[in-house]
């Protein structure tokens, strides 16, 4: 889902040494991986109010403005940093959309596009791969892809985080341990739990899963 670190490096350099179109090269390297992951963690009733788009330019825009800071003190990877951000402002499009109203959004489904994409609906066919679910069984694919996301919501926010960031943003478990300020070993025993968790409740404790 992120872009490769090599080039990013690349026009990280550039913009170091004064040149200022590499920010909006840079910014726009990034701005499908900004935009998938703010359209699968924005709650659907916010959703329904905010424009994906404009919270994807917010956080870039903020980016923009910031990197020089980052690029005097860059304590984690920029990707990782860029997805703090976005992060950073998603909860924050959260909270002041139910501090708005008075009906709170928690008790709607999260998580507004997951699997709306033909990526995400990929990355979940690959978690929940099993036997039954063969390619001409996409009514049952979709169905359980249904029940994924209803479950996923249903876990903790610490496990659900941990299997967002590993299955559907491809992190690896080091990039895992830096963005959540964990050890590496620490990190893979979360994604264990979390996965553990996840194949509970979804009724699949005997059946093997990806990455297990």
């Amino acid at each position: 889902m992120w872009p490769q670190s090599e080039k990013t490096q690349d026009l990280l350099n550039e913009v170091a040494d004064g040149d200022r179109s590499a920010v909006n090269r840079l910014m726009d390297r990034h701005r499908d991986a900004v935009r998938r992951m703010v359209q699968m963690r924005l709650d659907q009733a916010v959703a329904r109010r905010v424009d994906a788009s404009d919270v994807v330019q917010d956080v870039l825009l903020e980016a923009s403005q910031r990197l020089t800071d980052y690029l005097q003190h860059p304590a984690m990877p920029f990707h990782l940093w860029l997805r703090q951000l976005a992060k950073d402002r998603i909860i924050d499009m959260h909270r002041r959309h139910r501090a708005a109203k008075r009906r709170s959004v928690d008790r709607e489904q999260n998580f507004s596009g997951l699997g709306n994409d033909d990526q995400s609906a990929a990355d979940m066919a690959a978690l929940l791969r099993d036997a039954e679910l063969t390619p001409a069984a996409a009514a049952l694919r979709k169905e359980m892809q249904a029940r994924f996301v209803a479950v996923l919501d249903q876990m903790d926010e610490g496990d659900r985080e941990i299997i967002m960031m590993r299955h559907f943003e491809h992190l690896g478990n080091s990039e895992v341990a830096e963005a959540l300020g964990l050890s590496a070993p620490a990190a893979g025993m979360r994604y264990l739990r979390a996965i553990r968790r996840l194949r509970e409740l979804l009724g699949m404790d005997g059946e093997s899963m990806p990455g297990v």
